[in-house]
């Protein structure tokens, strides 16, 4: 018995050592695999910028902002991007404001609408306003009727960027301040109306800077969104000849001049201090905005609409039909005619369109077959690395762990552009010498997508961990389930609906991606977005706007189907409780 308990005390300290080695040494793996994915094509990028016959220099800078052209892409992206973000504002915070405060009917129908734009890909959304404010449109059938003239609205213009970008991330702003304005504490609002403040006053004296952290972060991500984004511009601004930063990198890398690597790493750069401008004028926000003192939603009316309330909900809906729908039902009906600019009618009514994509055109199908596959494999490993991530995050938290999870968020806080052309530096030669043949192939479209989007999963599983006590966990210790079991038995009926929402967001995203696939995409790797891109371009109108209509088809579906699995999966825990 001696014996048995003398070998006992030589063996635990052994095992206490070898676990100690191991979590190390999977600590080793994991910051090599952070420096590896997300943080040496960040630095390869800027180094390349200093680069000029392989020595470092300036002399790229210097060039690029000698040049006309430069100043002219810099001052029309500031100009769309702030136009953009102070229309997204200014939706977003009255359209949350009158969800919030006010006691108008159907707010949860409301919200579906508003959101509507924000899950649409926007290069899809800019194709359902191009056919409804265009001349063969809805909008320019409607004004042909009037007894005075009206022209069709340009949206290839600055002003319909502007408008598209506008309006596409609205949604943003509103996610972010609906919340904050319930947490507005209420008897702080009463007694400065007690004391003789008028409504507006009392919003703009108390309300607004109360609400601003939320506000705040909502516009600095539209901010960020018209900044990043690739497919309206494209759509909108290549045709017209209005370049911004996002669509100048990339006609720099295709126009494959003899510097056109290095220029475009510098216009990455540059797009890249914008953007970090951007976040500092977030944090002074900020910084001198006032703290709220509850955390808890007063969802209950603040402002009674009394006789006016059937008038706001009558121009509420009339907004959200005209701004969700009618521009979708207008692409819709392009889609189906068999050639473009032919009245809608039973006899130019055809499913060919539909047919060429699904069926006839190998490119279609391929990049399809393609979307599906990446979007599945990022989404499959995504769930698990992101929630094992998380779940350490939230029970573990340290130093290590926020630099990783800054580390990992950056490609996705960095334009899309800017991404792209990392992945391209870091995987054509990841070695000095050595080609592995990444760049080229779908592997490296793969690669940027987990890399860009791993930590939309890794929020939505924080977001999940943090609504698990610990103590259920540890009771589930005591009682002899650790590991698999834990997991399995315990964590994963809990964590699975927020989980699958996070991961529906990333298959999502990455199923219609554009921006990055844009500079990354070659033969045989096509994808959606990059598809659909190239019919517009090409002028297959009909072909795009059915390529559109089937991914809308495709999001409508998975929405419903996440919707009832989560509601039958809550009613099947509820049940075993």
């Amino acid at each position: 018995m001696k014996n048995t308990s003398n070998t006992y005390k030589e063996i635990m300290p052994l095992r206490a050592l070898s676990s100690l080695f191991k979590m190390r040494f999977l600590k080793i793996i994991a910051l090599l695999a952070i420096i590896l994915f997300f943080l040496i094509p960040v630095l390869r990028l800027v180094l390349l910028s200093f680069q000029v016959d392989n020595q470092m220099s300036l002399q790229n800078y210097a060039d690029i902002l000698q040049d006309s052209k430069t100043w002219t892409v810099l001052m029309d992206t500031i100009l769309i991007v702030i136009g953009s973000t102070i229309i997204s504002v200014t939706l977003g915070v009255f359209l949350a404001w009158l969800v919030a405060y006010t006691d108008i009917r159907a707010k949860k129908w409301m919200q579906v609408f508003i959101i509507l734009p924000f899950v649409i890909p926007s290069y899809i959304s800019t194709l359902a306003w191009t056919q409804f404010l265009g001349a063969n449109g809805l909008y320019g059938k409607m004004i042909s009727i009037l007894p005075f003239s009206l022209e069709p609205i340009n949206l290839y213009s600055m002003g319909g960027i502007i408008f598209v970008l506008g309006f596409s991330h609205y949604p943003l702003v509103y996610l972010l301040s609906v919340s904050v304005l319930r947490k507005v504490p209420r008897e702080v609002e009463q007694a400065a109306r007690v004391s003789g403040a008028s409504g507006w006053r009392t919003f703009a004296k108390v309300t607004l800077p109360l609400a601003l952290p939320g506000i705040a972060s909502g516009g600095f991500l539209a901010f960020l969104a018209n900044l990043d984004n690739f497919g309206i511009p494209a759509f909108l601004g290549i045709p017209a000849q209005i370049d911004v930063l996002s669509t100048y990198i990339y006609q720099q890398v295709v126009g494959f001049g003899p510097s056109a690597f290095q220029r475009a790493a510098t216009f990455s750069v540059l797009l890249g201090i914008m953007a970090l401008l951007g976040t500092l004028l977030q944090w002074l926000l900020l910084k001198k905005s006032k703290r709220l003192e509850t955390t808890v939603e007063d969802k209950k009316p603040r402002v009674y609409l009394g006789k006016y309330r059937k008038f706001v909900e009558l121009l509420l809906w009339s907004f959200f039909l005209i701004s969700s729908l009618v521009p979708f039902v207008s692409m819709m009906m392009t889609s189906l005619l068999s050639a473009y600019g032919l009245d809608f009618t039973w006899e130019n009514i055809s499913l060919k369109n539909y047919q060429f994509v699904l069926d006839t055109s190998p490119k279609a199908k391929r990049a399809i077959g393609n979307s599906i596959q990446l979007a599945l494999i990022t989404t499959a490993i995504g769930v698990v690395i992101g929630t094992a991530f998380a779940y350490y995050r939230v029970r573990k938290p340290n130093r290590w762990n926020q630099f990783s999870e800054i580390a990992i968020s950056l490609p996705y806080a960095l334009p899309g552009t800017v991404m792209a052309l990392s992945m391209i530096f870091a995987w054509m030669e990841p070695i000095p010498g050595w080609n592995p043949g990444i760049y080229g192939s779908v592997i490296i479209l793969f690669i940027a997508y987990f890399t860009r989007f791993l930590i939309l999963q890794v929020r939505g599983s924080i977001t999940a961990v943090l609504q698990v006590d610990a103590s259920m966990e540890e009771a589930a210790m005591v009682s002899g389930s650790n590991g698999l079991s834990k997991w399995r038995r315990i964590l994963i009926p809990l964590l699975l609906p927020s989980i699958l929402s996070g991961a529906f967001l990333v298959f999502l995203t990455a199923l219609t991606e554009l921006t990055v696939s844009s500079l990354l995409w070659s033969s045989n790797a096509e994808t959606i977005g990059v598809v659909i891109f190239s019919f517009e371009q090409a002028g297959y109108t009909t072909y795009s706007t059915a390529f559109s209509s089937l991914i809308i088809a495709l999001i409508l579906f998975g929405f419903i189907s996440l919707f009832l699995f989560q509601y039958l999966w809550n009613r099947k825990v509820a049940n075993v409780k």
